[in-house]
C-alpha cells in the first residue's frame, strides 16, 4: 500500500498558530482593509512613511535581526499575527526579549524548497510575514510582494529584496556595560537608515538604543535627521 504524503503547505496550515491566524483573517477581512497601518515602536515610527507598517507593502531589513524583531513587537502586542520563515537562528526567547507576543508568532525555520509556497500560504492569512531572502529568485520575490499587496499583509524581507517599498539598514555599535573588565553587556547603539519609493523616497536616519539598558528599543537622539550622504560619511 502506498503511503499518502501530505503536501508541505497543507502540513503548515494544520499548525495551531497558523490555522488560527488563517481563520481569524478569513473572518476579519473588513478589519484588514480598514486597519491599514500596523503600529511600530515610537522610536521606529519616524523612519516609516506612514509612521507604521502599511498593509500591502514590502519592507527589507538589512544588517540586524534585532531590528527585525523590534518591528514585530508593537503589532503583535496589538493583536496582529506574525510568522518567521527560513530563519532557524531566530528564536522565541529573542523575540520575547524585544516585546514580541510569542503567542501570536509562528516559526517555520527550515521550509527547504517549499519556501515560496509556504510564504504564499502565510501571506493569505497572517498579518506580518518575515522571509529569508537567501534562496528567493527576483521573479519569485516580485510575485510574493504582489501577493502581499493583494492580501493586505506586510512582507518583511531579511536581506535584499527587489523593488521593496522601504529599505531599513542597520549599523550596530559595540555593546556597552562592561566596566574595568567586568559587568554585563547591557545596551548597544545602532544607526538605522530608511529609504524607499514614493513617500519613502527621502532618506532619513535615526540613532537608537537596540536594546537600551532595560531591554527596550529607545531613541538615542532627540530627532530624526536626513540620512548623511556617502561623501559626508567619509569626510
Amino acid at each position: 500500500m502506498t503511503a499518502v504524503v501530505e503536501p508541505p503547505v497543507a502540513r503548515l496550515a494544520a499548525l495551531p498558530g497558523v490555522s488560527t491566524a488563517s481563520r481569524v483573517a478569513a473572518q476579519a477581512d473588513q478589519a484588514r482593509v480598514t486597519g491599514r497601518v500596523l503600529p511600530v515602536a515610537p522610536a521606529l515610527a519616524g523612519l516609516l512613511p506612514a509612521a507604521g507598517l502599511r498593509r500591502g507593502t514590502t519592507v527589507a531589513v538589512h544588517g540586524s535581526s534585532s531590528l527585525l524583531l523590534a518591528l514585530l513587537a508593537e503589532a503583535t502586542a496589538a493583536g496582529s499575527w506574525a510568522a518567521v520563515v527560513g530563519l532557524p537562528s531566530l528564536g522565541l526567547a529573542a523575540a520575547a526579549e524585544y516585546g514580541v507576543d510569542i503567542a501570536r508568532l509562528a516559526l517555520v525555520p527550515r521550509p527547504g524548497a517549499d519556501l515560496p509556497a509556504v510564504l504564499a500560504a502565510l501571506l493569505d492569512g497572517v498579518d506580518l510575514v518575515v522571509a529569508s531572502t537567501s534562496t528567493i529568485q527576483p521573479a519569485v520575490a516580485r510575485r510574493l510582494s504582489a501577493r502581499a499587496r493583494h492580501r493586505g499583509a506586510v512582507l518583511l524581507a531579511f536581506g535584499a529584496w527587489p523593488a521593496a517599498d522601504v529599505e531599513l539598514s542597520c549599523r550596530l555599535e559595540p555593546w556597552s556595560g562592561l566596566e574595568d573588565g567586568y559587568g554585563h553587556l547591557r545596551q548597544r547603539q545602532a544607526l538605522v537608515r530608511a529609504r524607499g519609493r514614493g513617500a519613502a523616497a527621502r532618506p532619513v536616519s535615526a540613532h537608537l538604543w537596540l536594546p537600551s539598558r532595560d531591554g527596550s528599543l529607545r531613541s538615542a537622539a532627540a530627532h530624526l535627521a536626513p540620512a548623511p550622504s556617502l561623501r559626508e560619511e567619509t569626510a
